[in-house]
């Protein structure tokens, strides 16, 4: 299918083979994180070693390329993105093209450990809402499940973020047998808090110790249990990402459904992902993907980089192809943290 011709004088649009334009772009600052978590990743990692990484300078210089290109709303996520070193130069760089006019919004993905250390920093810097992962409220399962984490710093943390003023939407992975029946508790504590949240159906993306067979939960049947318990009311608020929202009629609170498997979002796909290493994935599902780092590098002007993100606009293609099967393959090969969550 040709490339779609935007409108004169708009040219400098990324608009996809499919009539999408592309305004979204989700940064994957490191691949490193200071958790385990059983379905993201194995507990004996092996990460990018660091000369791999682009420079902070490096991934200022590609966020910008972007927003020149129509780019309006960036999410920086990891791994963990507050344990990369030196992360809040890149962030108050960032931050201040909100100032300009360049960027609407600079959101971050964080597992809440490092908060209580950045919450006022990243409020400074002109961060407005945070993503927070957490999947139970249960400490001792929640140690089984990050393997690594520590509960009461990512409770703390999340009571710094609020303190600093920053809204909070805390995104939950459903696992079948493990937190299916906890999510009712956690949408009460959440809206009690003024937070919204979004469950997510787990994806089949890199190898883990798990059999993703067994932690399967669709949200088809999620939200089918949650309706003998609460009255949902679907609704039109967006965010810019994959969610389709409800609001809880009991706790008057928003609860967001992303669905890559049971019902895929790719017809409203705004978004790309840059890895840490320089490398866009043009979709979350697929391998398919255009090295950034090499033109950044081959000029000091942005023009390479410029046809090279065009180019690579050019293939997006118009969906993922999620399965999870017994043989417990993953559909991609790399994992989420070398992505971005």
């Amino acid at each position: 299918m040709p490339l779609i011709v935007p409108p004169e004088g708009e040219d400098d649009r990324l608009i996809d083979p499919f009539g999408r334009e592309i305004t979204y772009l989700r940064v994957s600052v490191t691949d490193r994180c200071d958790f385990r978590c059983t379905y993201c990743m194995a507990e004996n990692m092996t990460f990018l070693p660091r000369r791999d990484l682009l420079s902070l300078e490096e991934l200022e210089r590609l966020c910008k390329a972007f927003m020149d290109k129509g780019v309006r709303k960036l999410r920086l996520t990891g791994g963990e993105p507050l344990v990369r070193k030196n992360i809040m130069s890149l962030i108050r760089a960032l931050g201040a093209e909100i100032e300009t006019g360049r960027l609407d919004e600079l959101t971050l993905t964080t597992n809440g450990s490092q908060l209580t250390r950045y919450a006022d920093d990243l409020a400074a810097a002109g961060v407005r809402r945070l993503n927070i992962s957490l999947d139970t409220l249960d400490p001792a399962k929640f140690h089984e499940i990050t393997r690594w984490g520590d509960y009461d710093k990512v409770m703390a943390g999340i009571d710094a973020a609020q303190h600093a003023g920053m809204k909070i939407k805390i995104n939950t992975v459903g696992l079948k047998g493990f937190n299916d029946r906890e999510i009712p508790s956690m949408l009460r504590w959440a809206h009690g808090r003024g937070m919204d949240m979004t469950v997510i159906e787990t994806m089949p993306m890199g190898e883990i110790d798990a059999d993703r067979t067994d932690q399967y939960l669709p949200l088809s049947k999620l939200r089918a249990d949650l309706e003998e318990e609460f009255t949902l009311e679907d609704i039109p608020f967006k965010t810019g990402g994959p969610a389709r929202y409800v609001r809880i009629a009991e706790t008057g609170g928003r609860l967001g459904f992303i669905t890559p498997m049971t019902h895929n979002f790719c017809e409203s796909c705004n978004r790309v992902r840059l890895t840490c290493t320089g490398t866009l994935f043009m979709c979350l599902g697929q391998e398919d993907a255009a090295d950034l780092r090499a033109p950044l590098r081959a000029s000091e002007d942005d023009r390479l980089v410029r046809e090279a993100i065009d180019e690579a606009i050019g293939r997006k293609p118009k969906g993922h192809d999620f399965v999870i099967d017994r043989a417990n393959r993953p559909s991609v090969g790399r994992h989420m943290s070398v992505t971005g969550g």
